[in-house]
């Protein structure tokens, strides 16, 4: 129904909740309880504290670049909580959020920045592939998932995430087309931020909106609020639903904003405003999140600092062991790049060897 209503060419975004926690559409509401509601603001909460010790160890010189998720919490948990344990996830390298909401662990998440491969390495039973870096390139992989999940006749779904400046890729119009006329059961999820890099939407896109790119593709799609968790929520649960019922694919443009910088080595004041910045925190989808849970009567202020010194603690935690067991012999590189190292790097590795030995460390 959402899909229809708010079709990307009627120019409507689509919103549950306002930025002061207001409930507009009632009607439309979610059906949770107070232990899924919590759930949703502890993982985003989780995700804040994370993240800002993420970036503290950074610039403290204790972890590699790293790249903020700070105003984009709403978006990546209300997404990743629509999906069922057997679905996957494909990231991009943007979704602390959703990597939490999927089961990964803070010291996992940690060792990856650390510059540990191991960090990569995710649990048996969680379906989520590792951070993709290179723009774009994880949407082929989402759809080839897809595809052959469908073609085993398997009830998988597959959600990818990406930012708007993933849609100047070719790679972006070739899985939506494939995922289009092969009508596979993938989500592509579009965190819009306004920024790639230091590239601002409008210099990305003609297009008035990213939802609409899904027309040309033969798919449903939506602009949906991205700090609104419940919003966010819906539209990936129908989308979800759909995609399991045989309806193929969809594309959500969630329209937020990236407080922070794109990564540690950027500095966004060159390329946008303070006032910008300042009407986007009034947006924040942790505080309305907050206000709606206060008028509810679910939480209280002491209860709200008691969690956010809980994922503070555990976020300490965990990097006191990805510090204490983080170092990796450089071998490693070579030989678990695959399942069977290839003669390339059977070749490489023993140039290595040769090159410690030559040093007399080996």
């Amino acid at each position: 129904m959402i899909y229809e209503d708010y079709n990307p060419m009627k120019k409507k975004m689509f919103q549950i909740m306002n930025e002061e926690g207001e409930i507009i559409q009632p009607q439309l509401m979610p059906d949770l309880g107070k232990e899924e509601l919590l759930k949703m603001y502890r993982l985003m909460v989780q995700t804040r504290e994370t993240d800002k010790k993420a970036l503290l160890y950074q610039r403290q010189g204790r972890m590699l670049t790293y790249a903020p998720n700070l105003g984009q919490e709403a978006a990546q948990v209300g997404s990743a909580l629509s999906l069922g344990k057997e679905d996957w996830m494909v990231p991009a390298f943007r979704e602390l959020g959703a990597w939490l909401a999927r089961g990964i662990e803070v010291n996992m998440v940690y060792l990856y920045w650390y510059g540990n491969e191991y960090g990569s390495k995710v649990p048996e039973g969680i379906k989520v592939l590792p951070v993709s870096v290179p723009i774009a390139s994880q949407l082929q992989h989402a759809v080839g998932i897809a595809w052959a999940s469908k073609l085993q006749e398997k009830d998988e779904v597959v959600m990818t995430y990406f930012g708007d400046g993933a849609t100047s890729q070719g790679d972006f119009g070739e899985a939506m087309n494939w995922a289009g006329v092969y009508q596979t059961p993938t989500i592509f999820f579009c965190q819009n931020n306004q920024f790639a890099i230091s590239v601002p939407r409008g210099s990305q896109t003609a297009s008035e909106t990213i939802a609409q790119k899904s027309i040309a593709y033969g798919m449903p799609g939506i602009q949906v609020d991205g700090n609104d968790i419940f919003a966010v929520y819906v539209a990936t649960k129908e989308a979800v639903k759909r995609a399991r019922n045989g309806g193929g694919p969809t594309l959500i443009e969630a329209f937020t904003y990236r407080l922070g910088a794109h990564t540690t080595s950027d500095d966004p004041t060159r390329y946008r405003s303070d006032q910008e910045v300042e009407a986007w925190k009034k947006k924040d989808p942790i505080d309305r999140m907050k206000k709606y849970l206060m008028r509810e009567g679910l939480l209280t202020e002491e209860e709200d600092e008691k969690i956010a010194q809980e994922y503070i603690n555990i976020a300490e935690d965990a990097f006191k062991y990805v510090e204490a067991n983080g170092e990796i012999e450089l071998e490693d590189i070579f030989k678990y790049q695959f399942k069977e190292m290839t003669p390339q790097l059977k070749e490489q590795l023993e140039e290595y060897k040769e090159f410690l030995r030559g040093r007399g460390e080996a």
